[in-house]
């Protein structure tokens, strides 16, 4: 097969990935801040990564996939507050409610979950490591703040030096003892009520940035692999973290490549919660399959900015109940079907090389679909389409096999579907229906509930 290219932000190209040791990849991504529940944002980078980490375990490489849980904040304090429990219970509380969702989209490639405050120590290390060096200083109140001044490098990932008036002000820590526009708080000074450590910086709690730079020095050293995340962290956060652990450990790069989802927006519109199309993974897997919103999310470019709409979700279904429709009534996995051997094989390779050129999914994609609209018009396909695509579901994740078509199996959903009808749940009817539909089985609505017929 072909090297693997993928996009740097740092370089700004796609190159071949060579991780530091042959083989194995280490990648993190940033996670959550535990206070509330996850929205479509979330579940668009999660699964995106997701099915990129599952890809290059597919491809051979042991990929220790690492991503943190930010399980204390000023939006969880005063959340916490608002509501009359510990920070702690409001965290856990979200992070099993987070995690919980990714389980439920079926993203399960994470290695591990690190909490913040499991790496106090770490976070005290580095912050102490800046001191010594005269990176950092202490404001009046005792809080730490790194002085950006005294780091040259600093913008070169985003190539901005300088935060914007547009930027948002909930990560960008305001405060009237800053010596420079752009410095960053390290550690917090604690505030009466607040969760504290008492640590020779002083007694406080870490700052957001430090968290992820103290976690990745532990787990997997100075430097590693890849560092993912949302393209909304690159400035200040991702300019921080290079900031912090290349000022203390003089090691250059920190990572080797850089990967960013593009935003997700609403019916054309950034998703807020002030313009009420805020949509939580909670309510729309209410409305959609899990396999719909996978397939929706996987088959967009993950650089690309993607448009979360009923047209858009529309058309995923219809492309998945193409699959569905495919393999439900063309796939005999026990058909012998030597003559296909050769262009299952360039399909694979059309599919791969398509991912192997920074995991470009619409053309790996159309790739599919054109080999799905060649077998249709033969009567059946045999075991190595079904090889093929069962080797490509263990990173895709939307396709079913496992049902077979039996007089059993349909009655049970037509019951399902009745049942969701006479609750009034008619996403659910219509996502029966769609199945229904893909299996190749007709169904009629009537006054004495569905009636169908293969």
């Amino acid at each position: 097969m072909n090297k693997i290219k993928i996009y740097s932000t740092m370089s700004r190209k796609v190159s071949e990935l060579t991780p530091m040791e042959e083989g194995k990849i280490k990648f993190f991504v940033c996670g959550p801040t535990v206070y509330d529940l996850s929205h479509l944002g979330h579940a668009k980078t999660y699964t995106q990564f997701d099915f990129i980490v599952k890809y290059l375990r597919w491809r051979g490489f042991e990929v220790n996939y690492l991503q943190n849980i930010t399980d204390l904040d000023d939006k969880i304090i005063k959340r916490a507050a608002e509501r009359g429990i510990s920070w702690r219970q409001l965290a856990d509380d979200y992070e099993k409610i987070y995690k919980d969702d990714m389980l439920a989209l079926h993203n399960t490639a994470v290695s591990k979950y690190a909490r913040a405050t499991d790496y106090i120590e770490n976070i005290v290390s580095q912050v102490k490591r800046m001191v010594d060096k005269g990176l950092a200083y202490q404001a009046p109140d005792g809080s730490w703040y790194f002085e950006i001044a005294k780091f040259k490098d600093y913008g070169k990932l985003s190539g901005r030096t300088e935060l914007k008036e547009t930027d948002g002000v909930s990560r960008i820590d305001e405060s009237d003892f800053k010596r420079g526009w752009n410095d960053f708080c390290l550690w917090k000074s604690s505030k009466e009520g607040e969760p504290s450590w008492e640590t020779e910086l002083g007694k406080g709690r870490p700052g957001w940035h430090i968290e992820d730079t103290a976690i990745t020095e532990v787990e997997f050293g100075p430097q590693y692999d890849i560092h993912g995340g949302a393209i909304d962290l690159i400035f200040p956060h991702h300019e921080a973290e290079i900031t912090q652990i290349e000022s203390i450990t003089g090691k250059v790069p920190f990572v080797r490549y850089w990967m960013h989802t593009g935003f997700l927006n609403i019916n054309s519109v950034k998703m807020s919660k002030s313009l009420g199309n805020f949509k939580t993974i909670r309510d729309v897997l209410k409305q959609y399959d899990y396999r719909v919103l996978r397939y929706f999310f996987i088959s967009n470019h993950y650089r690309a900015a993607v448009d979360f709409s009923d047209a858009g979700l529309d058309q995923a279904k219809n492309s998945l109940a193409r699959i569905d429709e495919f393999v439900f009534n063309k796939v005999d996995a026990a058909y012998d079907d030597n003559a296909d051997e050769a262009v299952v094989n360039e399909t694979k390779e059309k599919f791969c090389a398509a991912l192997d050129n920074d995991l470009n999914t619409p053309q790996a994609f159309a790739a599919l679909f054109d080999f799905i609209r060649a077998q249709n018009q033969k009567e059946k396909s045999g075991k190595r389409t079904f090889e093929f695509l069962n080797q490509v579901n263990t990173f895709l994740g939307f396709m079913q096999f496992d049902q077979a078509k039996s007089d059993e199996f349909i009655e049970s959903l037509v019951k399902e579907r009745d049942a969701a009808r006479a609750a009034k749940d008619f996403a659910k009817s219509d996502q029966i229906r769609d199945r229904l539909l893909a299996m190749g089985v007709k169904i009629y609505d009537s006054k004495e509930g569905t009636k169908y017929r293969l």
